[in-house]
């Protein structure tokens, strides 16, 4: 087996104690304006904004460095209809039968339903997808390790990274998700992740008055 080269680390930034409390501070301040948005602009969004961002996203720390994830993006609107057809008849279904009780209460204070209008009216998805395992030359199948941690940490790279292009962002996970694979032709080797929907929110679109739990309650120091 062939070892890596190994290069110098990249040079991180000289901060004092002020300036790196004030980064963090400006830091959590900006992801805390991000919000999940229901209600999307068809406004164009570039393409080259979604490359760079899944460029970034693709620089997350993974198992081995094996990358075990596919970014299927859809702007076609076409193929944003397939998929707005195949998600919602999941959710009709989830919501009529699969879901206890208690899982539609959690639901219903958010104001969510089976219908999912935003996949087609959002200018961008993306399908991220998580590769269970590789497959060589010869058909052989090759583990790949830590996958969801993997693709978990990329997508939350890639939400990030949206949001700092100005971008509004929902995940969106019906269930089951294999209906995707057959639409975009993705291998069976893959798993559905999650639906990133993209793009600015439609004017007057509004979201629900939420807190995040306060640091104690969240962290603890040893």
């Amino acid at each position: 087996m062939t070892q890596y080269p190994f290069i110098p680390a990249p040079e991180l930034p000289e901060l004092s104690d002020a300036e790196a409390i004030q980064r963090a501070r400006e830091f959590y301040e900006h992801l805390q304006s991000r919000r999940t948005i229901r209600d999307f602009a068809d406004t164009h969004v570039p393409r080259e904004v979604i490359e760079q961002c899944l460029l970034a996203a693709g620089t997350a720390p993974n198992g081995a460095n094996l990358q075990p994830w596919h970014f299927a993006v859809v702007s076609d609107p076409g193929i944003k209809k397939q998929i707005r057809i195949g998600a919602e008849k999941e959710e009709r279904e989830f919501y009529s039968s699969r879901a206890p009780q208690h899982w539609l209460d959690a639901l219903a204070i958010l104001g969510t339903d089976e219908h999912k209008p935003f996949l087609e009216f959002a200018p961008w998805l993306i399908v991220i997808f998580a590769r269970a395992y590789r497959v060589d030359e010869a058909g052989n199948k090759l583990k790949n390790y830590y996958v969801s941690e993997s693709v978990g940490i990329a997508t939350g790279f890639l939400v990030n990274a949206l949001h700092t292009c100005g971008l509004a962002t929902l995940t969106h996970t019906p269930s089951p998700m294999k209906f995707l694979n057959k639409i975009l032709d993705r291998p069976e080797n893959e798993r559905p992740y999650l639906i990133l929907v993209v793009g600015k929110p439609a004017a007057g679109a509004q979201v629900p008055e939420l807190s995040k739990q306060p640091l104690d309650q969240i962290a603890s120091f040893h």
